[in-house]
């Protein structure tokens, strides 16, 4: 059983599931997933929640509940050899409570981020789960003294990155004049942090349409979005296609989240912004336990990257620094070569199948 709560989780989960297949073709896999995890043959028992943040999850509180309890039921009806729990913590760490009663073995993929906040979670996870499998190397630390087997398998998406064909080439398949330069300005991947950040994107997007007329913003989105505003006619809409988006662009402005590690791993120089409700933002500073909320700055544990927030995430903000990167080469170059070393801590590694293998190595297959 695989339990992941939202979208990046979900990825995760379906990379996963791919891999057991391969490695077990007969096996039988069921949770909490969406799309992409159904595609890769497993059986849904709910869908992922699709909410980020305190207000957000109070607007979903009822739907979650019924999610937890068919979740339940179907961990003691079937018990299955392994539970996989992928991040999402409050769900899977009450999940982990009934699956340890059960006497269900679990592995929990994707740490919490107790670096993050909440750090006391480290004892409670590590009494009930049987091994951790973290993203990042720093993240060892937190369970070093717990007791808990615990190993650095790298990030997930570093698997997907492969990229072979020139930015020209890149510009072609996206239908896109090789001669054009890209600006990439990632919205984020839930519904709620599109349409909070819409707006903002389009007033970049109008900025560069004035003043760079030869460059094209480019916004890639997932399959299926659905947008609360139009989107105007200079701005290239691409589907399913973020990385290829971002290996042909001059520079990125990119919502928090995994997409920052992405952009990072194509060595494309970024800004990274966000907006969360108010009260989400005021909870989250005040029990927040780290300087920066990208990936990129967090690994490198200063500034790499600018980070933009709440009433700073406008749009004059945004084209001001994505122009800096853009005509300040000294700048730019010395943000690519820092993103380069986070390129080097993922090297080689292949998380989706270490981590198949240890299913098998908890489940005795």
């Amino acid at each position: 059983m695989i339990s992941a709560g939202e979208a990046s989780g979900e990825m995760y989960g379906a990379m996963l599931s791919k891999q057991l297949k391969r490695n077990w073709p007969g096996i039988e896999i069921f949770g909490i997933g969406g799309p992409r995890m159904k595609e890769e043959g497993v059986s849904l028992l709910a869908p992922i929640s699709h909410v980020l943040g305190i207000s957000e999850v109070f607007s979903r509180l009822f739907e979650i509940r019924q999610t937890f309890r068919k979740a339940k039921s179907a961990l003691i009806k079937r018990k299955p050899d392994v539970l996989v729990l992928i991040d999402y913590p409050d769900f899977n760490i009450a999940l982990a409570k009934k699956a340890r009663s059960a006497g269900i073995p679990i592995l929990y993929y994707v740490s919490p981020q107790v670096w993050a906040w909440r750090k006391g979670r480290v004892k409670k996870i590590a009494s009930l789960v049987d091994k951790m499998a973290v993203l990042f190397p720093f993240e060892v630390d937190y369970y070093k003294h717990t007791g808990l087997a615990c190993e650095f398998v790298g990030h997930p998406v570093a698997e997907n990155i492969n990229i072979q064909q020139s930015k020209e080439e890149l510009k072609k398949s996206l239908a896109i004049d090789p001669a054009t330069r890209i600006v990439t300005i990632l919205p984020g991947s839930r519904p709620n942090e599109i349409n909070r950040h819409l707006s903002t994107i389009v007033e970049v997007a109008d900025k560069f349409k004035d003043d760079f007329p030869d460059i094209q913003v480019v916004v890639p989105l997932l399959s299926g979005t659905n947008l609360n505003i139009g989107i105007p006619d200079h701005i290239k809409v691409v589907y399913d296609r973020t990385v290829e988006a971002l290996a042909c662009s001059e520079a990125a402005a990119v919502a928090s989240g995994t997409a920052t590690l992405q952009t990072a791993l194509v060595r494309t120089p970024m800004v990274v912004f966000y907006k969360v409700s108010p009260l989400t933002y005021f909870i989250g500073k005040k029990l927040s336990l780290v300087r920066f909320i990208s990936l990129v700055n967090i690994l490198s544990n200063k500034e790499v990257v600018k980070e933009l927030l709440q009433q700073d995430a406008s749009a004059d903000n945004m084209y001001a620094e994505l122009k800096k990167i853009i005509n300040d080469e000294p700048y730019r170059n010395k943000m690519i070569n820092r993103l380069d070393k986070i390129r080097e801590i993922m090297k080689d590694r292949k998380p989706s199948v270490r981590v198949a293998d240890m299913v098998g190595e908890i489940a005795r297959w």
